[in-house]
């Protein structure tokens, strides 16, 4: 004999769901399988689900979206941060700037080697302190240092210090819908079972192949086990 299996993606639930809804619709009302209060709970779950489940896959759309944009401003700020610092070792090596001066840039311990930029958070950090350290040793009346200029790369740093901050909104609100969907596909998967189990209760008195094809009508999804026969 068959066995059934709840539904384990949301695009099958919401499927399970309609069919029952659906069947039920077109279904004298003397025939029904269903209870007439599951009938309407049903079609009030879906609905909410559905819009529930497409607020989600939007949100997501739109941070990848985002996020593909966002990629860009990370390699241009990674890259005129990491060549500012070159371009400012080079200087200290000619003994155009002083060694003393990298102290202003949190870099007097770095051995002339470039600070690790492999993360957001990290290129956010020496991004800030490159462009405080280079402002402060120009207030100070030094020499600007020139290509890159200090200017240009702030204007690097802040397109991607703007989009690092809305990519962490986006996540957020995608969480949080992804939690909403999450905790109603709990209720939506008790829903689908009363569902199905009230439809094989009302069959039971129906032969075989007149049950499996009665329940199949209202949506639920039979398996046949490995090397079971199926007619």
């Amino acid at each position: 004999m068959p066995y059934r299996r709840l539904p384990n993606t949301d695009s099958a639930r919401i499927k399970a769901l309609r069919m029952a809804v659906e069947k039920a619709e077109k279904t004298d009302f003397r025939e029904l399988s269903l209870s007439t209060h599951l009938i309407s709970e049903a079609k009030s779950s879906l609905i909410h689900f559905e819009r529930l489940c497409n607020r989600y896959q939007q949100m997501y759309d739109i941070q990848v979206q985002a996020n593909k944009q966002f990629t860009l401003k990370i390699k241009n700020a990674r890259m005129y941060v990491s060549h500012f610092v070159q371009v400012l070792y080079m200087c200290v090596l000619r003994a155009e700037i002083k060694e003393t001066d990298l102290a202003l840039y949190g870099l007097e311990e770095n051995n002339l080697i470039l600070p690790d930029l492999s993360s957001n958070e990290q290129l956010l950090e020496w991004g800030r302190k490159i462009i405080e350290g280079e402002q402060l040793r120009i207030s100070r009346g030094a020499v600007p240092i020139y290509n890159p200029s200090i200017a240009k790369v702030n204007v690097m740093y802040s397109l991607f210090k703007d989009g690092y901050q809305t990519q962490k909104l986006h996540q957020k609100a995608v969480a949080r819908v992804q939690d909403e969907v999450a905790a109603y596909r709990e209720k939506i998967d008790q829903l689908i079972l009363q569902i199905w189990d009230e439809v094989e209760k009302e069959s039971t008195g129906l032969s075989a192949d007149e049950r499996l094809e009665r329940n199949k009508q209202y949506g639920i999804v039979y398996y046949y086990r490995k090397g079971e026969r199926v007619e």
